[in-house]
């Protein structure tokens, strides 16, 4: 367990380090901010101060070590736009998103798995089969064409639940959550589940396909043939066999959604971090890019290892570790 977690940190700071090469050349190589943040009617003097204090006057090569050597300090540099560290205005917007991808995943979970399971078990009937004809829309339709779509069911025409925004918080240990207020749920519902549509229709197949790979292994013939009730079988021996690969891809997920919920939070002003970055390359406010993209590899990596853990919790049979250490 040591000798995996020593050689797992070490390729998490390589990847940490790749990571930042590529994202820094590749943002500060795009557009120049100061056209931005100066003025055309600013003096000749006032431009030169404002690329010398945002440090633009350095040579990349320079502005990355720079960059590397604070980050290593926990310090991600200042937003361009806002003039606050970069970093706390992220983690400003993080609770937002995290709720958005808590019930998203929550929603993939509670649907996805029994509907697969379903699926699965009666792949050879109407049920089955119309479960998995109906899973191909969540991989087909657009997110954002599908989210326009909730909002004009569900907001305009039905007006059951508000188009945007993130409704009303309230604080716990001086973080804002919606979660938590009537007023929040009726506008996380509609954001939350668009970001799971596609998740569900993901764990579903692979749950479907897992449930019937199991129907056919030696030791489901072998407790069906001991007189094993039927929901005992699938409780103990095919739902906990093919629990690992879902474990696998909802974990991912997870870091996906935080990643990639720029399209959902747009398209519903939603507050988060994804609309922060959007506005941010917008604005192209560099900083904030480079470190919004840090903390979300920060984020895969660590759910990476968590998942790995609960490999091992599942099924004894996998290693940490090679044999031969």
């Amino acid at each position: 367990m040591v000798l995996f977690t020593l050689r797992r940190l070490i390729q998490s700071l390589f990847v940490l380090l790749a990571v930042s090469v590529v994202v820094f050349f590749a943002v500060y190589a795009v557009g120049d901010p100061i056209e931005l943040l100066v003025s055309p009617e600013a003096s000749a003097e006032a431009r030169a101060a404002t690329i010398a204090r945002l440090g633009l006057d350095q040579p990349i090569w320079e502005q990355y070590f720079t960059f590397l050597w604070n980050a290593l300090h926990g310090d991600l540099g200042n937003s361009f736009v806002h003039g606050i560290p970069a970093i706390e205005l992220i983690l400003q917007r993080m609770p937002a998103t995290f709720e958005l991808v808590v019930v998203a995943i929550g929603l993939t979970v509670i649907f996805g798995i029994p509907l697969g399971l379903v699926a699965g078990l009666y792949r050879d009937r109407a049920l089955g089969r119309g479960i998995m004809g109906s899973s191909v829309l969540g991989f087909s339709l657009p997110n954002f064409w599908q989210g326009m779509m909730l909002i004009l069911l569900f907001a305009v025409w039905l007006g059951w639940l508000p188009a945007s925004g993130r409704g009303d918080t309230v604080s716990v240990f001086g973080v804002r959550l919606s979660i938590l207020t009537a007023d929040g749920w009726s506008h996380l519902i509609m954001p939350a589940l668009n970001l799971a549509l596609a998740n569900i229709a993901l764990v579903l197949r692979l749950t479907a396909t897992g449930v019937s790979e199991a129907q056919n292994q030696e030791y489901v013939k072998f407790a069906r043939a001991k007189g094993v009730k039927p929901g005992r079988i699938v409780r103990r021996h095919i739902l906990r066999n093919i629990l690992i690969p879902v474990v696998t891809v909802v974990g991912m997920e997870f870091g996906s959604l935080i990643a990639y919920s720029t399209i959902t939070e747009t398209v519903f002003a939603w507050p988060g971090m994804g609309k922060l970055l959007i506005d941010s390359v917008y604005q192209l406010d560099r900083p904030v890019v480079v470190a919004y993209v840090m903390l979300v590899t920060l984020i895969f990596v660590i759910v990476n290892f968590i998942v790995d853990i609960m490999y091992a919790a599942l099924d004894p049979r996998v290693q940490l570790v090679n044999p031969s250490h």
